[in-house]
């Protein structure tokens, strides 16, 4: 039977980290990649017999890279602390791992946001891979790089990722200074057509073509901010190159 590790990186989730450890308690082993928390959350791990890796943050792949060297089964499961794997979805990556077919796995996130799951507002990430085959790569979104063919499991995780309507907001302010930090090492620059097209293409993107209307008033509060997230991104560029942070 082929072994599973559980990496699950933590920044003051003690709120969010017990029901994950919870649910992910059929792994041969859990590791907590810490950033340094202030809260309990390295104390919650260790109450729950992790094997707990303290670092302070640079970028997400440098974290994930870091703890893949701690982990010592077949697999990797990389799981944030506000996700959860469900009983069925736990049975589709136990038969995943033993057929062999594929070197790594997509796993499906609907967000959950004003209590619902938005099945229309949802990301497939492969999060399910072959240890020694494996590394990310990234500063801001990283990707998992793989070494093999990937395939869909078709259980979906439990996602709480957005904790309120401040708490989302603060997220989408903190991605787009990283965005806008890495488009100035590039050299890019951010004009009218920025501010003014890419948050209207985003939002008609994700509230039309994907459909997130039929996610009802979350849908459309989603869909409307992940537009500011856009134009915050680039109104942060302008700045950086002004100065002015």
């Amino acid at each position: 039977m082929p072994t599973l590790s559980v990496i699950i990186p933590t920044y003051n989730e003690a709120l969010y980290l017990k029901d994950a450890l919870y649910s992910v308690q059929f792994a041969d082993e859990i590791i907590v990649i810490d950033s340094l928390s202030t809260d309990e959350t390295v104390a919650i791990a260790e109450a729950h017999d992790c094997k707990v890796i303290s670092r302070k943050f640079d970028n997400f792949s440098n974290q994930k890279n870091h703890a893949l060297q701690f982990a010592t089964c077949d697999w990797v499961l990389f799981l944030d602390a506000d996700e959860r794997i469900t009983y069925p979805l736990q049975q589709e990556i136990m038969q995943a791992m033993q057929s062999g077919k594929h070197t790594a796995y997509k796993l499906n996130f609907p967000h959950f946001y004003m209590n619902r799951f938005l099945y229309y507002h949802n990301n497939d990430v492969t999060r399910l891979v072959v240890r020694e085959k494996c590394h990310f790569e990234g500063n801001v979104h990283e990707k998992l790089i793989v070494d093999g063919s990937v395939g869909q499991l078709k259980n979906k995780v439990l996602h709480y990722t957005y904790k309120g309507l401040l708490h989302y907001i603060s997220k989408k302010d903190k991605y787009a200074w990283f965005q806008a930090e890495r488009m100035l090492e590039k050299g890019k620059k951010a004009t009218y057509f920025h501010l003014a097209f890419k948050p209207m293409y985003r939002f008609f993107h994700e509230y039309i073509v994907k459909r997130g209307f039929m996610d009802g008033v979350p849908g459309l509060a989603v869909a409307g901010i992940n537009a500011y997230g856009v134009f915050s991104r680039y109104v942060k560029l302008i700045l950086l190159k002004k100065g002015m942070r």
